[in-house]
């Protein structure tokens, strides 16, 4: 008998600040609609100067240590695209602020938005290999264009941290998955820029090639049809683009493109996206998060996730809802990180924007500007320095 392995609980973390895509389109002059409706995007969460992609993983990560433990931890993968060393971890920082049993492997992965789908494919395998142990995931990324690009209004930041394990509490990842991969420059990032280049117009070619793809290999090899799905988890690197996804897949498989229907199939996976903005590696599991948060019953029910990383590396897998599961949520704790987000004009995001260390390996504090629970106090010697609060 297979046994039954997914996710046993999932928290996520955004930055200290946000805003409003009104604010952006009265600096730029866009119609507010290009953003609300073009692309589905109401604002944009800016993490304070002292908030990273490590901060953020260890906020996420922190609540499920505290309700489980870390006693059958023995496994963090952190997946991220916005990684702050060429070597180093960040799981690593993270694994030291949470005070983890130093008998843990700890790993980075990449691959564009897709790295954490793979981290947890990696963590069900090795569940499956020793089911008395559970493995972290944490999917942390700040998303950062150059001010005034095409892509600055798809900017976000935010951390999701899954425990994986066996008799989960919340959703049992399914058999088998469709993979698909594909060389194409869409969406990279070159070791000498901070912010990523785009070509939109190949991306979003590139991601509805990948829906095909995914879906042509997971049908392959004897996954659900699409009708017995109850709701289907895009990757958002804008709200609008999971939707655009989903139409193509109907239009794939031969059937009408009824916007009721997707936006039934849709609708409750995209709220957390929608304010918080593109969280790249973390976007496709805050759509869970939403879809477990406002969704009626879905116990029982069959998910379809549909995780895309640019360049590009993409996977459709399946996932059961299990029952029991409203009792393990976190939906106060998901409102409350969201809510809890001070408001920025322009001209204060933009600061938050160009703030970077000098890299010349002095002693240089960062300003105190977030409320949560750990902080990136500065650096000394080209050395990343963290404090829990």
């Amino acid at each position: 008998m297979s046994l039954s392995i997914g996710i046993h609980d999932l928290s996520f973390a955004t930055g200290e600040f946000v805003l409003p895509h009104t604010a952006l389109a009265a600096h730029n002059g866009t119609e507010i609609g290009k953003y609300h409706l073009g692309i589905g995007q109401e604002s944009m969460s800016v993490p304070a100067a002292d908030e990273d992609i490590v901060t953020l993983g260890a906020t996420a990560a922190a609540p499920i240590i505290a309700r489980h433990g870390a006693e059958r931890i023995r496994t963090v993968v952190f997946a991220t695209e916005s990684s702050i060393d060429q070597a180093k971890s960040a799981g690593v920082y993270v694994h030291s602020l949470l005070g983890l049993p130093s008998a843990t492997r700890v790993v980075e992965l990449k691959q564009a938005c897709y790295g954490a789908t793979a981290a947890l494919q990696f963590a069900i395998g090795l569940v499956q290999r020793d089911p008395a142990q559970q493995v972290l995931v944490v999917a942390s990324d700040v998303s950062k264009y150059e001010l005034d690009s095409p892509g600055e209004a798809t900017q976000g930041a935010a951390a999701v941290a899954m425990l994986v394990g066996v008799d989960p509490a919340l959703v049992r990842i399914e058999d088998p998955s469709g993979l698909f991969t594909a060389d194409v420059m869409d969406f990279w990032r070159p070791n000498y820029r901070e912010a990523a280049l785009v070509d939109g117009h190949e991306s979003i070619g590139a991601y509805l090639q990948a829906v095909e793809g995914t879906w042509k290999d997971y049908t392959e090899q004897g996954g659900r049809t699409l009708e017995e799905f109850a709701a289907f988890c895009y990757h958002q690197p804008f709200t609008k683009m999971a939707y655009k996804a989903h139409r193509h897949l109907l239009n794939y498989c031969g059937y009408d493109t009824d916007e009721a229907v997707i936006a039934r199939a849709l609708g409750h996976t995209t709220a957390y996206n929608r304010v918080i903005g593109n969280s790249y590696t973390a976007s496709v599991y805050l759509g869970l998060a939403a879809l477990l948060d406002r969704a009626e019953d879905l116990t029982g029910r069959p998910l379809a996730f549909l995780s895309y990383g640019s360049g590009s590396v993409a996977e459709f897998f399946a996932g059961t809802v299990v029952a029991g599961y409203r009792e393990h949520l976190r939906t106060d704790a998901n409102r409350r990180a969201i809510d809890r987000r001070t408001e920025v004009d322009y001209a204060r995001y933009r600061d938050l924007h160009e703030w970077r260390f000098p890299t010349d390996g002095g002693d240089h504090a960062t300003p105190e500007q977030t409320t949560g629970p750990f902080r990136l106090a500065g650096i000394s010697g080209h050395k990343r320095l963290y404090q829990a609060r």
